[in-house]
């Protein structure tokens, strides 16, 4: 626990001397950009470590968590159980951003002044259709998908896999042992790998700062005080959600994701958090079969910052055109994005993919895209942070729905037990 709590203390101190040598340096160095790469092939490379472990460390546990849950009606029942969470986490994420960004209007100050021309932004909007998604779904070769970390596909394999191998019984059992060993080693290469977290931190951060410097955060200030706004309360809400199923232990769940939470944050990357995720849950009692099958779904099916972004950033854009929108229009808006939003994880620059396939389909230029690209990266940590969140509620309620959650705390100390 120390431990745990000194790397997080140590990302933090990363992040907050991010700031500073990136201030220092955009206003000392006559070029600022050739630092600002060399920082980013820091960054890159520890994101590709952290990927080069998703893939095994996905299929392993949610093998594992599946062939010992025992039968495919106990699967059904989490999936439903899952999904019927997901849906609803997805609803409220939508609908808060549409109600945020239509009391704050952020886009009336930029009205006016804006080019409609096209700008080039290499976002491949044609990647969302609902044909290409479903296609996408279901792997061609589980190779293919595992080289490039395809989460879908994987969990789609991965819940195949897992079924068979349950309804092949103790012929099964020494290979679910040695994928369950997998897992395993993949948690303690995390271990190793997150040692570098720090110094990707002050990579990114400071790489950020160098390049564009403090005025990235001035210039569109309101628009991104509004959104953190916004974070803040879809956290109080999934917080207050959590806290009708766990009680007083949602609390005591957001500690043991706060480091997973931070590391989000300042990586701008979900992914980043997953195999530290997985271990705080289990560690806050979830069990390992419910965690390994819910929490990777949840990265495909459960992005509630990512979500809450589309339909906040998307009439954002709109009202910078001036171009007003019915509500019949924006809840056909939000429907839309339920569907492609689904599509996000495995996605470079996943949220600003949605927002372009959007705004084509409801006549907004998509040049308005370009408003947002310069500060992606601060908005995507409060995104990355929240999808954090939301997953290890999402996890822990369905674990107590199906009575598979346990207090490791009153386990391991017999006094706090209730006399019988």
């Amino acid at each position: 626990m120390e431990k745990k709590n000194r790397l997080t203390t140590w990302i933090l101190v990363a992040l907050a001397l991010g700031i500073v040598v990136g201030y220092i340096l955009n206003t000392t160095m006559a070029a600022p950009t050739s630092y600002s790469d060399a920082m980013s092939l820091i960054t890159t490379m520890f994101l590709r470590l952290i990927k080069m472990i998703i893939a095994p460390l996905v299929f392993s546990t949610l093998v594992v968590g599946i062939a010992r849950m025992g039968d495919a009606s106990e699967v059904g029942r989490v999936g439903v159980k899952s999904l019927a969470w997901f849906f609803g986490a997805s609803v409220m994420s939508l609908a808060l951003g549409l109600v945020l960004v239509n009391i704050f209007r952020p886009g009336d100050a930029l009205k006016g002044t804006l080019d409609t021309a096209a700008h080039v932004t290499n976002l491949a909007t044609s990647s969302l259709t609902l044909k290409d998604f479903i296609t996408h779904l279901i792997p061609a070769s589980i190779v293919d998908g595992m080289a490039k970390n395809e989460i879908l596909q994987i969990v789609v394999f991965s819940l195949f896999f897992g079924l068979g191998a349950a309804a092949v019984g103790k012929k099964a059992e020494p290979m679910v042992d040695a994928i369950d060993g997998v897992a395993h080693v993949m948690l303690k290469v995390t271990g190793y790998v997150m040692q570098f977290a720090p110094i990707a931190v002050f990579a990114a951060v400071s790489g950020i700062i160098a390049k564009e410097g403090l005025i990235v955060l001035k210039t569109y200030g309101v628009f991104m005080a509004e959104f953190y706004f916004g974070i803040a309360v879809l956290w109080g809400l999934l917080i207050f959600a959590g806290f009708i199923f766990l009680g007083k232990r949602i609390f005591e769940l957001l500690t043991e994701v706060r480091g997973p939470t931070i590391l989000a944050f300042s990586t701008a990357s979900s992914e980043a958090a997953f195999p530290k995720t997985l271990e705080g849950l289990e560690r806050f009692g979830v069990r390992n079969r419910i965690a390994a099958f819910v929490l990777p779904i949840g990265y495909s099916f459960n992005l509630d910052g990512s979500m809450m972004y589309c339909t906040f950033a998307a009439v954002f854009i709109a009202q910078a055109y001036g171009i007003e929108l019915s509500l019949g229009t924006q809840m056909t808006m939000m429907a839309v994005l339920m569907l492609t939003s689904k599509g996000m994880a495995g996605v470079p620059r996943a949220s600003l993919v949605v927002i372009a396939a959007t705004l084509s389909q409801f006549n907004i230029p998509e040049a308005g895209l370009v408003l947002l690209l310069s500060i992606d990266h601060f908005l995507d940590m409060a995104r990355s942070a929240t999808n954090v969140i939301g997953n290890s509620i999402a996890t822990a309620v369905v674990a107590k729905w199906e009575g598979e959650l346990t207090n490791p705390a009153k386990e391991k100390d017999p006094a706090l037990e209730p006399l019988t």
